[in-house]
C-alpha cells in the first residue's frame, strides 16, 4: 500500500510548476507506482489561460474548487467549470483551459506520467517509453 499526503506531497519535488506560472501540479501517484495511471491534484491560477494538447495522454479532469471554462479548438466550443464538473480528454482534444478563479482540479493520465512533465510549445507531455 502507499499513502500520501497532499500538504506533505506539495513541499517535494512532486510539486511541478512551469515557467508561465498559470498552475501547478502536485503528482500523488506516478508511473513507477504501477498502477497504469497517474493521479494529480492541480491548482489552475485565477486569471490565465492554458493551451493544452495532450497528443500522447488521455485525460480525466473534476473540478473540486474554483470556476473557469474549457474551450475545444476543433469547434470552439466553450463549457464552464465549476466544481462537480467533470471533463474528459477522450480523443486527445486540444484545448484551452481558463481559471475565472483559483480551480483546484483531480486529474488521471493513462498513460501515467513519470513526474517532472510540463507542456511544450504545443501544450503536449512527452511520452514516457521506459
Amino acid at each position: 500500500m502507499i499513502v500520501r499526503n497532499l500538504q506533505e506531497a506539495s513541499q517535494t519535488e512532486r510539486a511541478v510548476k512551469p515557467d508561465s506560472g498559470n498552475w501547478q501540479s502536485v503528482r500523488l501517484s506516478l508511473k513507477d507506482d504501477g498502477m497504469g495511471f497517474s493521479f494529480h491534484i492541480t491548482t489552475i491560477y485565477a486569471g490565465t489561460e492554458t493551451h493544452i494538447w495532450y497528443k500522447n495522454h488521455l485525460e480525466t479532469v473534476y473540478c473540486m474548487s474554483g470556476e473557469g471554462e474549457v474551450e475545444t479548438v476543433a469547434d470552439g466550443r466553450i463549457w464552464p467549470i465549476k466544481p462537480g464538473t467533470v471533463y474528459i480528454l477522450n480523443e486527445h482534444d486540444e484545448h484551452y483551459l481558463r481559471a475565472h478563479k483559483d480551480m483546484e482540479l483531480a486529474c488521471v493520465f493513462n498513460p501515467p506520467l513519470s513526474g517532472r512533465e510540463v507542456h511544450d510549445k504545443e501544450g503536449v507531455y512527452p511520452v514516457d517509453n521506459d
